[in-house]
């Protein structure tokens, strides 16, 4: 008897041990995970721009943004940060992205210090029409992010419309992310 007593436990824990093993080898994709906030309007929020304004050959961005400036046009939202490794695969994508898609692409560095997230872009280039701060990660949980980088698209009521996890690549800009766009650009 006593010997089960030390046996149970042992098993239990091999046992949840094999089952989490299992679960993540299970073909997890995190851009499949559900998101409440599709189809309903873009959390309400006023984000600072960071404290020092990136320095790029390009058009003046706007520094910092609310929900207030998303209303009358169709618009890209990008969560991202410069300690995210991910955001420096998908940046290339988005550098060619507002102008190809004819779509204003704008940045929220999440959880991200102001002098890392525009020395990012000094490095990499400025893709974003403006650029907010979001240093608590406070506006990202409004928005339901699970991680960096995450792209939602906003259609010109500020209704949440398209959300993708994970890195932008060219095929899914081509293949999911621009039908969309012209579809929404082209609703009244």
């Amino acid at each position: 008897m006593r010997r089960f007593l030390y046996i149970v436990p042992l098993a239990l824990f091999i046992a949840l041990v094999i089952y989490f093993f299992v679960a993540m080898r299970g073909g997890y994709d995190p851009s499949t995970l559900p998101s409440a906030m599709i189809g309903k309007p873009v959390p309400t929020f006023d984000l600072p721009g960071p404290l020092v304004p990136p320095s790029y050959a390009g058009p003046r961005v706007k520094l910092g943004f609310s929900n207030r400036d998303l209303l009358g046009h169709v618009v890209l939202v990008n969560f991202f940060a410069s300690w995210c490794i991910p955001c420096r695969v998908e940046h290339p994508v988005l550098m060619g992205l507002g102008p190809a898609a004819d779509v204003p692409v704008v940045g929220i560095a999440y959880k991200d210090k102001s002098q890392d997230a525009v020395g990012f872009l000094n490095e990499y280039g400025n893709p974003y029409v403006a650029v907010a701060m979001d240093e608590g990660g406070r506006t990202g949980i409004d928005f339901g992010v699970y991680g960096v980088p995450e792209t939602y698209l906003i259609d010109k009521h500020g209704i949440i419309r398209l959300r993708y996890v994970g890195p932008l690549t060219a095929e899914v800009v081509a293949r999911e992310i621009l039908p969309a766009v012209r579809t929404l650009q082209q609703s009244p």
